[in-house]
């Protein structure tokens, strides 16, 4: 392989759209923080995908945290009077940029393979708001989707956690509040290669060629420091998931991240991590998978493995039957669309 091609390690099925989107992206690299954001925000309707007609998406108002904003989330299968799983989801997007709206497409395709009730949280950005707005907005969200279990025809429980990225980032920070507050319980958090540790790109440095494409070490320091509000990497514990002391008394993990993923070394100790907590993990690391894969080709075969593995670990979670198959999902909009 050409060490100089930044796409040498890359699956094949993957290059040519992911080289496309990247294209797409580009002129980015080296803009100050600031600018940046603008300019990551402003291209957010690459990524954007269509409601489906089915199941049903209601946009609901709910009480923010004490002395913040109401809530916007969007709640997908509501069931009133039924007891089906519940997923509480939350963004990707690197603490920075991002939208619950973006994502409610294929968690419609997600809620109906499940037969379960998802809600996914317009959780607060950074820098705007900093740590530890987003989690107290996702503990809120959580606090309110137990609580109206019934209304929204959940059971309270089996509620899972999901995210990708920062989301999954997210995830694991709730699955620690939600156990330290004991105010609603979680049965699994589901971790898609989650953003878990401030140190990585900073003051840990992985091999050259892991994190070169998509969220590279100067986004993540961007991100962290954004939602820190200071130089990430330092001394002290802080919200990083990775940093927290005591893992015991966590809900069971599903955790996925691909082999060249910025992510990969922090999501393989914390994974370890677990185990030594005596928390049930399942880990899926993926072959020439950078941050993102599955979007960028989501009928990859490395893609569909994942999918596949992905849906059937929540499945086994909420207790509903195996897929054979992962559902399929709503393509992205055209390269350069709005």
């Amino acid at each position: 392989m050409d060490p100089a091609d930044p796409y040498a390690h890359v699956d094949p099925e993957l290059r040519p759209v992911m080289e496309a989107y990247l294209a797409a992206m580009g002129g980015l690299s080296g803009l100050p923080a600031a600018e940046l954001i603008a300019a990551f925000r402003s291209r957010g309707s690459l990524f954007t995908k269509p409601f489906l007609a089915a199941p049903a998406v209601e946009r609901r108002v709910i009480p923010g945290p004490r002395d913040a904003p109401d809530l916007i989330v969007h709640v997908i299968n509501p069931s009133p009077g039924a007891r089906k799983p519940g997923i509480l989801h939350l963004h990707g997007g690197g603490f920075i940029v991002g939208s619950a709206e973006g994502s409610v497409a294929d968690l419609q395709a997600e809620a109906e393979a499940l037969d379960a009730v998802i809600v996914t949280v317009e959780y607060r950005l950074a820098p705007e708001t900093a740590h530890p707005g987003a989690l107290e907005d996702n503990h809120a969200a959580l606090v309110w989707m137990a609580g109206c279990a019934e209304e929204l025809g959940l059971d309270p429980a089996r509620i899972a956690v999901q995210g990708e990225s920062a989301g999954g980032g997210h995830a694991a920070m709730l699955a620690l509040a939600a156990r330290d507050r004991g105010e609603a319980e979680l049965c699994f958090q589901c971790l898609t290669y989650p953003m878990l540790d401030d140190r990585t790109g900073t003051t840990r440095d992985p091999p050259a060629h892991i994190g070169t494409l998509l969220w590279t070490r100067e986004l993540n320091r961007i991100g962290w420091e954004a939602l820190l509000g200071r130089p990430p990497g330092g001394e002290g514990p802080g919200p990083a998931p990775a940093r927290a002391a005591d893992l015991r008394g966590l809900p069971p993990a599903f955790i996925a991240v691909g082999d060249i993923d910025l992510f990969v070394e922090e999501d393989l100790v914390y994974a370890g991590r677990l185990v030594a907590a005596g928390v049930p993990v399942e880990l899926m690391v993926l072959p020439g998978a950078p941050h993102g894969f599955h979007a960028f080709n989501p009928e990859a075969s490395v893609s569909r493995r994942f999918r596949l593995a992905h849906i059937n670990a929540l499945a086994r979670a909420l207790g509903r039957p195996e897929l054979v198959a992962p559902p399929p999902l709503p393509p992205m909009a055209p390269v350069g669309g709005g």
